[in-house]
C-alpha cells in the first residue's frame, strides 16, 4: 500500500508489545527526546498484571499545545511484538500507519513502514536491541536529530557498561538512518509546531507528583505495603528517602502500616500511608482509631477496579464510597480528588496541613489513570503550599482533649513541655482517661463533629470551565478532568459548561447554585453506580439527570465523551 500522510497539530503514537519487552523504557526515552525537540508530550499506559507475556501498550501524544487525555485514535502504531496488533485492532483505522519489522505479517488496508529492525539488532549481538532500532526509526520521522536521541540514550543507560551504551547508540543510529530515508521519500510528513520553552520543562508522573507533594507538605515518615497502583509513590520516596530526610518503612501489612503512621503523628512526625482499595480495607480499624484519638493522618488511596483483587493494573473510580464511609462510628474526614498532576502535587501537600490543623484523617483519592500519566510541566505550584506546625508545648495540667469552642484541642506530643499526653481508643475524658459517663461521651462526640463544620469552611471550591450562561452542566472529579476538558473543546457547545471537583468531601457548598442553574446535569465518572452523583444528591438534594459511566478498567477517551456528551 502506498503511504502518503500529513500529520499536523497532534500525533497519537502507540507502542505495543509484550510485558517485559522494555516498552516503559522506550516510552521514557521518547518523551524526553520529543520534549528536547520542543514538542508538547504526554503518555498514558495500560498493562497486564504479569511480569512476562500478554500485551502492554503505551500511548504517547505529541502536540503543538499541552495535551494529557487518552485517545482511541492511533496515528502511528509501533509494533514491538507482531502479535500485539490484535490487542489494539479496534482502535486502528485506514489512516493508521504501522511501523514494524520487515518480517512481521502485513496488515491489509494499512499503511506499513517496515525495516529490518531484528536483523540490525542481531548484527549487533542482541535481538533486544530491535526496540532501540525502531526507536531511532520513529524519531527520524519527526525530523529530530540523531544527536538528540543519542544524548538521551546515554543519560538513560549512563550506569550501564560502556559496551551496552555503545550498542544501544549504534542501534539507534542505524534505525535513525533508515527512518530518515523514509522521511526523505515524503511518504509521511509530520508538521507539528515546536516551542523553545518546552525544552526547559520537566517530565513528571502522577506517582512522582504525589511523592513530591508529600515532601513539600512536610512528610517525614511513610509506612506502606506494596499494592499497585500506589506502589510508585512508595518506591519514589524510598529511592530519595535520604536526600529528603524521610523514614520509609515497608510494613508487613496494611494494618501495621496505618498504625505505624498514627504512632509517628503521636510522636510529632508527619506521616502518610499509600495504598489501594484492598489494602485500605485492612486499614479501616486504624482509620477509626485516628478518629477516636483525634490524630492527623494522610492516606493516599490509589483506586483500581474491584471487588477483591479485581483488575490490579487498570483504572477505576470505584472507592469514593469506601473512603467516605470507611470506619466504624462517626468522625470527620476530608477527601481530595485531584485531576491534574499539578493538583496531585498541591493537594497531597495541603493534606498534611489540613490533617495537622484539624487533627483528622485526610484522603488523596487517585487512580491508575492519573498516577501512570506522564507529561511535561513548566513547574509545580510549590508557592501555593500552606505548611505550618500545629504542635504546642504542653503545660503541667495539659489535657489532650480539652473542650474548646471550635472542637480542636491543642495537640501536644510526649517530651515537648511539662504535660502528660494521654490518648486512648476507648471513649475518654478531656485528660484522655477512659470513661463511660454518658454526658462526657455526648460532649466528646459533639467536640469531634464540630471539626466537620471547620472543614466545610476550608473546602476547595469546584472550578467552572466553558460558558457562564449554560443550559447543561457536566460534572466530574479526579482523573476524568483531561478527557472532559478536551472533549468540551472539540465539541464547542455554546450551551454546556464543565464543573471540576478537586475535593469531593466535605461537599463544597459553592457548587449548589451552579448545579441549580443547569437545566440538565450530567455526571461523568469511572464506576458502575454513579458514586459521586449519589453523593451530590445526598449533600444537596439535587438529582443528576444523566450519568455517563465506564467500568471496564480503561479511562474515558476523548472521542467517546464527544459522542456521549
Amino acid at each position: 500500500m502506498t503511504i502518503k500522510r500529513t500529520l499536523q497539530k497532534d500525533v497519537s503514537i502507540v507502542l505495543a508489545g509484550e510485558a517485559g519487552q522494555g516498552i516503559d523504557t522506550v516510552e521514557q526515552i521518547l518523551m524526553r527526546v520529543f520534549k528536547s525537540a520542543g514538542f508538547h508530550v504526554s503518555a498514558t499506559k495500560e498493562y497486564m498484571s504479569r511480569v512476562r507475556g500478554g500485551t502492554n501498550t503505551s500511548e504517547i501524544r505529541v502536540a503543538y499545545r499541552p495535551v494529557a487525555a487518552f485517545l482511541d485514535r492511533i496515528d502511528i502504531l509501533v509494533l514491538l511484538d507482531p502479535q500485539a496488533v490484535d490487542h489494539v485492532r479496534e482502535r486502528l483505522s485506514t489512516e493508521t500507519i504501522i511501523i514494524a519489522d520487515e518480517d512481521s505479517p502485513k496488515e491489509e488496508g494499512r499503511g506499513i513502514l517496515s525495516a529490518p529492525f531484528a536483523k540490525i539488532a542481531l548484527g549487533l549481538g542482541n535481538r533486544l536491541l530491535s526496540n532501540t532500532v525502531a526507536l531511532g526509526f520513529l524519531v527520524a520521522l519527526f525530523d529530530i536529530s540523531a544527536e538528540t536521541l543519542l544524548e538521551q540514550l546515554r543519560l538513560t543507560f549512563g550506569k550501564k557498561e560502556a559496551d551496552i551504551i555503545e550498542k544501544n547508540c549504534s542501534a539507534a543510529q542505524s534505525g535513525w538512518e533508515l527512518g530518515r530515508q523514509e522521511a526523505v521519500k515524503g511518504r509521511l510528513s509530520i508538521q507539528i509546531g515546536r516551542g523553545a520553552a518546552v525544552k526547559e520543562q520537566m517530565i513528571i508522573s502522577g506517582h512522582a507528583a504525589a511523592a513530591l507533594g508529600a515532601v513539600v507538605g512536610g512528610c517525614n515518615f511513610l509506612a506502606s505495603y506494596p499494592m499497585s497502583p500506589s506502589t510508585g509513590v512508595l518506591t519514589f520516596l524510598a529511592q530519595h528517602a535520604e536526600e529528603f530526610g524521610i523514614v520509609v518503612e515497608q510494613a508487613e501489612d496494611e494494618i501495621a502500616a496505618i498504625n505505624m503512621g498514627l504512632g509517628s503523628w503521636y510522636a510529632g512526625g508527619r506521616a502518610m500511608v499509600t495504598t489501594s482499595g484492598g489494602g485500605f480495607a485492612l486499614m479501616t480499624e486504624g482509620l477509626s482509631l485516628a478518629g477516636a484519638i483525634e490524630s492527623p493522618m494522610v492516606i493516599h488511596l490509589a483506586q483500581r477496579p474491584g471487588p477483591a483483587t479485581g483488575l490490579p493494573t487498570r483504572t477505576e473510580q470505584g472507592d469514593l464510597d469506601l473512603a467516605l464511609y470507611a470506619g466504624h462510628g462517626e468522625f470527620p474526614r476530608a477527601i481530595f480528588s485531584p485531576g491534574t498532576l499539578e493538583d496531585v502535587f498541591l493537594l497531597t501537600a495541603q493534606a498534611f496541613d489540613l490533617a495537622d490543623r484539624y487533627q483528622v484523617p485526610v484522603f488523596i483519592l487517585t487512580d491508575q489513570g492519573i498516577l501512570d500519566l506522564n507529561h511535561a510541566l513548566a513547574g509545580l505550584p510549590v508557592a501555593a503550599v500552606r505548611n505550618a506546625n500545629h504542635i504546642v508545648h504542653t503545660v503541667p495540667d495539659y489535657k489532650r482533649y480539652r473542650l474548646t469552642e471550635s472542637g480542636v484541642s491543642p495537640r501536644g506530643i510526649p517530651g515537648l513541655g511539662q504535660g502528660i499526653v494521654c490518648i486512648d481508643s476507648d471513649e475518654h475524658d478531656e485528660g484522655g482517661q477512659i470513661t463511660e459517663d454518658g454526658a462526657v461521651r455526648k460532649a466528646m462526640v459533639e467536640k469531634r463533629m464540630k471539626k466537620l463544620l471547620l472543614l466545610r469552611q476550608e473546602v476547595l471550591a469546584p472550578e467552572l470551565f466553558g460558558v457562564k450562561d449554560y443550559r447543561r452542566l457536566i460534572i466530574g472529579w479526579g482523573s476524568t478532568f483531561h478527557a472532559i476538558r478536551e472533549a468540551m473543546e472539540e465539541r464547542k457547545a455554546s450551551d454546556t459548561a464543565f464543573l471540576y471537583f478537586r475535593q469531593v468531601y466535605p461537599f463544597p457548598g459553592t457548587a449548589i447554585p451552579l448545579l441549580e442553574k443547569a437545566a440538565e446535569v450530567i455526571c461523568i465518572e469511572n464506576n458502575a453506580t454513579g458514586q459521586f452523583a449519589k453523593l451530590v444528591r445526598r449533600e444537596t438534594g439535587l438529582a443528576v439527570h444523566r450519568n455517563i459511566l465506564k467500568y471496564n478498567g480503561s479511562p474515558f477517551s476523548v472521542e467517546e465523551l464527544v459522542r456521549q456528551i
